[in-house]
């Protein structure tokens, strides 16, 4: 009897050591592993991300302009995507990335330090996340191109940018997608405490931020000569157009790709994104129909990104009810702030990167809170989080935001007027920058 007495208490003893030496096991490979699913949709979202700038911002923009200033923008954007590619390895992403405090990245991950290929990043690697992070900062100092078109050196879109992505930018990224300070509201509010900014593809960290620098570098630069009743509409709308059916690709990837991952959530993005945009275009059409007799091709690409810029922030957030909401005020609110902006404030924001995206994101960003909640159809707010709670959350992230922007963006701007200088002269301007900066022709006319 005590043989077998001692018998089970050793096979007893033998099955807890190995149920617990399982669950120790279990606990460390718990951690991250790569999802090739993953892996491979936001390696694919990397590509029409940054298909997005070159080509389809680029032509989207260019056909805007005249036609003596069409090589000038294409060869903005394309100085833009380059040098933020470099300058994101340097420091960008390390800045917005890194872990040093609530503030700031700091410089840990320059040049890759610390990051080889088997690091992970979630499901996925880190040089694919440090990828797809790196056409978002390609894209969106080149939104800001559209505030500058036809009367600006090159000198000075270069080193602008290049000082906008280190001050404005990337902080800015680390504040809410970094884990940074406004990542949780908490120490705003006690009801705020658990909540980060709902902020998913971008709606204050690319469109908030281009579009009130946009507006500070048009009104610190001057309107174009003529401006506003003497300038020649768009040359090529066809261009405008093509563009824009690049873009809206492309922002399956933007918004899609942000999901980081190949999953519902991601699926659901690009659902409410490409309702979001037609119900914009339809909307927009609509007003010009109405107010000036015909609906322009101009006018239903316009509608489109401003749909596209507002459904951004909340697109993994919300249902298709919510995106015909979002794409309906998008069209109204962005298409008459136009004449605001140019007829009010008697800014040349030459192709209304502010009216669009500025204006675009922070809708976008309210109405998240709003229909982010499952009563209005969308994937529900955080626990113990209400509707009004939310909105002032989304409200003082966006405050933050905007006045960050504002005073960065106008500092930047002293400090590039005090050494390369902003402006080219009146002869460069009258001629074109294409022949008189770069040298070129768009048309051998």
């Amino acid at each position: 009897m005590k043989i077998i007495f001692k018998f089970v208490c050793l096979v007893s003893i033998t099955l807890l050591f190995s149920l617990t030496t399982a669950h120790i096991t279990m606990a460390a490979d718990a951690k991250p592993t790569l999802d090739t699913g993953d892996t491979a949709w936001i390696m694919t979202s990397t590509a029409l991300v940054l298909f997005m700038t070159m080509p389809g911002l680029a032509l989207f923009y260019g056909g805007l302009v005249r036609s003596k200033n069409v090589l000038s923008v294409l060869m903005q954007c394309f100085g833009i995507a380059t040098l933020m590619s470099v300058l994101w390895l340097i420091f960008g992403y390390s800045i917005a990335f890194g872990e040093n405090n609530q503030w700031w990245g700091g410089m840990g991950k320059s040049f890759f330090t610390g990051i080889s290929s088997d690091t992970l990043s979630g499901t996925i690697p880190e040089n694919v996340f440090f990828m797809f992070q790196m056409t978002f900062a390609v894209i969106t100092p080149a939104l800001i191109v559209g505030a500058y078109v036809e009367r600006i050196k090159f000198s000075a879109v270069l080193l602008f940018s290049g000082l906008w992505l280190m001050i404005v930018y990337a902080p800015s990224a680390h504040w809410i997608w970094g884990g940074g300070i406004l990542a949780d509201l908490g120490w705003a509010s006690e009801a705020l405490k658990g909540f980060g900014t709902m902020d998913f593809a971008g709606g204050l960290v690319v469109h908030a931020n281009a579009g009130v620098a946009a507006l500070v570098i048009a009104a610190m630069l001057g309107s174009r000569r003529g401006f506003p009743n003497q300038l020649r509409p768009p040359h090529n709308p066809g261009m405008v157009m093509m563009g824009a059916a690049m873009l809206w690709v492309g922002w399956f990837g933007f918004n899609g790709g942000s999901a980081l991952g190949a999953n519902g959530d991601a699926g659901m993005a690009i659902a409410v994104t490409h309702i979001s945009a037609s119900t914009a275009c339809l909307v927009w059409i609509a007003i010009e129909w109405i107010k000036f007799g015909k609906p322009s091709l101009v006018g239903i690409a316009t509608g489109a990104i401003a749909g596209l810029a507002t459904i951004t922030p909340g697109s993994g957030f919300v249902g298709p009810v919510g995106a015909l909401v979002f794409g309906a005020l998008a069209g109204v609110i962005c298409f008459f702030m136009i004449s605001v902006i140019k007829n009010a404030w008697k800014i040349d924001d030459s192709l209304d990167v502010f009216a669009v995206h500025g204006v675009g994101g922070v809708l976008g960003i309210l109405l998240t809170s709003i229909f982010a909640d499952t009563s209005t159809g969308g994937m529900g707010l955080p626990d113990g989080i209400s509707m009004g709670t939310a909105f002032f959350g989304q409200f003082l992230a966006t405050v933050i935001t905007v006045i960050w922007a504002g005073v960065g963006s106008y500092i930047i701007v002293k400090v590039v007027q005090g050494t390369v200088g902003l402006r080219v002269d009146e002869t460069e301007e009258t001629e074109g920058l294409d022949l008189t900066v770069h040298g070129e022709r768009g048309y051998d006319i």
